[in-house]
């Protein structure tokens, strides 16, 4: 197992962020991160070329952080809403997941990574519910989830 070392053009999940060094099997260096331009071989000339690198990277987090808040406040003002069927018994047929606060967020515009809404388990139940939503590495945000009964929807 040959192991070769790569400097990171880009971020790259699993695996590291621009101007990263890190091994790699030679395999994976050889045909796919550098041809597709994601990676360059770490040589003595290579090295040197970091720092500039850094710079990019450094400007890059500092705009996603400024972004990530800047949609935190937007999140943290939303209250979505839905509705689930009660039966006779006060059991709900169905349930809220993070794909439905997922979807209720993209109809008001708002773009994000579904795995980012943190959901323990599907809401069942009426009432509000608390949802924590990880938009960064230093930024999490909480949106407030209504969940009504179907005949109390209806009475309204």
């Amino acid at each position: 197992m040959a192991l070769t070392e790569v400097i990171l053009r880009e971020k790259i999940n699993s695996l590291g962020a621009e101007a990263d060094v890190v091994k790699v099997k030679a395999g994976f260096a050889r045909n796919f991160l550098i041809p597709s331009g994601k990676a360059y071989e770490a040589t003595k000339g290579n090295l040197r070329q970091i720092e500039n690198l850094q710079k990019a990277r450094v400007q890059r987090e500092a705009e996603e952080l400024v972004e990530a808040q800047e949609l935190s406040g937007k999140i943290s003002r939303m209250k979505p809403k839905f509705t689930l069927s009660i039966g006779a018994n006060g059991k709900a047929f169905g349930s809220v997941t993070s794909l439905d606060i997922h979807k209720a967020l993209e109809d008001k515009g708002i773009s994000i990574d579904r795995t980012a809404i943190h959901l323990g388990k599907p809401i069942k139940s009426t009432g509000k519910t608390e949802v924590e939503i990880k938009l960064h590495a230093e930024v999490t945000t909480t949106v407030t989830v209504t969940v009504e009964a179907e005949e109390a929807a209806a009475a309204e």
